[in-house]
């Protein structure tokens, strides 16, 4: 996923996000800029290079999964 997708996987984006506490915006669905930068500082975080800076790949999502509940 990535800037400007929208639905309910982006929701449970926003809501693991929420769960490492790196995004404190509304759980609305829409993957804007609060999404995207939540998602760049968790991947320089965890040292995620295998996806696209701000990208929600298959690495940073497997990485999130692992440490999250499922909203």
């Amino acid at each position: 996923m990535r800037h400007g997708d929208k639905g309910s996987d982006v929701t449970e984006l926003q809501l693991r996000l929420r769960q490492v506490n790196l995004y404190f915006g509304p759980a609305n669905g829409r993957y804007g800029n609060q999404v995207e930068n939540a998602v760049r500082t968790y991947q320089f975080m965890r040292g995620i290079t295998q996806d696209e800076h701000g990208v929600y790949g298959p690495a940073t999502r497997a990485k999130l999964e692992s440490e999250t509940s499922r909203p």
